[in-house]
């Protein structure tokens, strides 16, 4: 009995261990390495070398992968290499990048077959490779040679083209000197930094440096970039005097290069003359059908354009077209070129305010603009539509035309004249004190309107400020402290708080202006509207602390359109 306790421990020790042996290796059966294979180039010369690059995350202590598949199509030089380590807030990542130098061993378009790397396959990669150039055949033997390429071979006066110089060095080379292109007529910028790279003509290995120029023909021609040179001095590790610098002068030129540049199509017109490989031409900001305007709110615009071979300086000026019924308060504008590419990349940008003044249909006329695709010769048009929408009254105006109905006393006498006969005969007392009501509320219509005449502007508008409390004089003095600042933006808004404290039907600047009386008044509304959307400077002639010292000039006083003869109703209905 106890022998058979003894061997069911064992075989139970024994399927424990199993089971956590199995535990243990399962995280590494069911894990595959993330793997990605890159080339460092996809066009090649039968001759040259390219490098196979598989970029292994949390690869480190990976072995070499088997590349056996890799020798049907190319021979395998060698291979390197590198791992990187990161840690962003907190987390930890690594890389390891395995790279493979290949040689084609036929011209065509090759495939990289997929790889087993650490339990993952990589995606097939395609190459390809093209007959070995005789020009570079015949520099494979040299130390230091150049080459250069200009691109496209047709040409247009204003359109882009790129410059390239390449110079490829063996061997151990200081104190080199690489010309600049100078060529008159041209706008010539260097695009980028200098890339530097390996490269192998004729089993021999080179450090090439590129660099890149945007060239810009400005006048029809013959466009010729010149020759450029290198020198430098070569050190020998064999000679002994190498160790004090005392090395071999060396140098190269590049081939130059040229081109026929035409000239702008003669039916092209008076417009712009827009060479570029891509445009476009947007706006963003117009509300649509569901969202509500209203006059003296503004609306927002942003009108984008973009063109790929044409820098900023070359493209027009942003602008809205005139609008029926609004004003366009436009933004300084912001434009600026990439270069960063081959083709440079050119952009501006601007925004608008655009304040409608009267309700009903707002349209935004369409906007056009012609510019050359030179990539297929022919002209193009960019083009933002036409849009429309229906602007309502302002806020607070069907509040206004209902504080300006009839007032009673009309009314009662209506009332008074539709009373039936018979209750009139009645009683003829009452209609004595009808007619006595009736006497007393005209004359005192009639004593107001003499006191209000007589009484100075002045001391009116000490009145009604007494009237609007103290929220009103808080306001006042605020906006006259924003008054002696710069700041549109705040002085604007505190007029605004003024006046609701006064009125509080009230609710933009355009109401504002439209119930003002005072052309000063309105003109400085008009005018602080223009620093706020416009962006434009303040006038000098403005004072708003002067303007508005002695208050608002609201339409409604009657002291500023007398025409001689008692008003009906102590107000006026406009």
């Amino acid at each position: 009995m106890i022998a058979r306790i003894k061997r069911a421990a064992i075989h139970g020790r024994t399927l424990q261990g199993f089971i956590l042996l199995l535990c243990l290796l399962l995280p590494f059966a069911a894990h595959a390495a993330d793997v990605q294979a890159t080339l460092d180039r996809t066009t090649m010369q039968l001759g040259e070398t390219v490098t196979l690059n598989l970029h292994i995350k949390d690869g480190t202590g990976m072995a070499m992968p088997d590349l056996g598949p890799l020798q049907q199509d190319f021979d395998i030089l060698g291979s390197s290499q590198s791992s990187d380590l990161s840690i962003v807030n907190g987390q930890r990542s690594a890389e390891l990048v395995i790279g493979v130098v290949l040689r084609p061993r036929h011209a065509g378009t090759l495939v990289v077959p997929s790889l087993d790397v650490g339990g993952a396959r990589t995606a097939p990669l395609q190459l390809v490779v093209g007959q070995a150039d005789p020009a570079s055949t015949a520099t494979a033997d040299k130390s230091v040679f150049m080459e250069s390429e200009l691109a496209p071979q047709r040409a247009w006066v204003g359109q882009q083209l790129s410059y390239v110089v390449r110079l490829y060095i063996s061997g151990n080379v200081t104190s080199g000197t690489l010309d600049a292109p100078q060529v008159d007529g041209v706008q010539l910028d260097q695009v980028g930094g200098d890339l530097r790279y390996d490269k192998v003509r004729g089993n021999r290995a080179y450090r090439v440096i590129e660099r890149r120029y945007a060239v810009v023909p400005q006048h029809a021609g013959t466009l010729t970039i010149p020759s450029l040179g290198f020198r430098g001095v070569a050190l020998d590790p064999n000679d002994p005097d190498s160790f004090f610098g005392a090395g071999t002068q060396v140098g190269a030129s590049a081939p130059a290069q040229t081109v026929q540049v035409q000239a702008a199509p003669a039916d092209w017109g008076s417009s712009a003359w827009l060479p570029a490989r891509a445009l476009s031409l947007s706006l963003s900001g117009w509300p649509d059908s569901g969202t509500p305007v209203r006059v003296g709110q503004p609306i927002n615009l942003t009108m984008m354009l973009s063109a790929t071979g044409l820098p900023a300086e070359a493209l027009p000026p942003l602008s809205l077209p005139a609008m029926a019924g609004a004003t366009v308060y436009p933004d300084q504008p912001k434009t600026a070129t990439a270069n960063d590419d081959a083709w440079l990349q050119g952009s501006s940008e601007r925004k608008f305010a655009v304040m409608p003044e009267r309700p009903g249909t707002l349209t935004l006329p369409a906007t056009t603009l012609r510019w050359f695709d030179v990539t297929s010769g022919q002209e193009q048009t960019a083009e933002i539509p036409a849009h429309s929408i229906t602007v309502l009254p302002a806020a607070g105006a069907a509040a206004a035309a209902s504080v300006a109905a009839p007032p009673v006393a009309p009314a009662a006498s209506a009332s008074v004249a539709a009373m039936p006969a018979s209750a009139m005969l009645q009683g003829v007392p009452w209609r004595w004190v009808a007619l006595a009501s009736l006497l007393l509320w005209l004359g005192t219509v009639l004593a107001w309107w003499l006191w209000r005449r007589r009484m100075p502007r002045g001391a009116v508008t000490a009145t009604a400020k007494h009237a609007s409390g103290g929220d009103a004089r808080q306001q006042r003095q605020a906006f006259l402290a924003a008054a002696r600042g710069d700041d549109a933006a705040a002085q604007l808004r505190s007029l605004l708080a003024w006046a609701q404290a006064e009125r509080p039907a009230i609710r933009n600047a355009g109401e504002l202006e439209a119930a003002l009386a005072d052309a000063a008044q309105r003109q400085a509304i008009d005018e602080l509207q223009r620093r706020r959307y416009g962006n434009v400077a303040r006038a000098a002639n403005v004072d708003l602390a002067a303007t508005f010292g002695n208050g608002f000039a609201w339409r409604d006083d009657v002291g500023d359109r007398d025409d001689g003869l008692p008003p009906l109703y102590p107000f006026r209905l406009e």
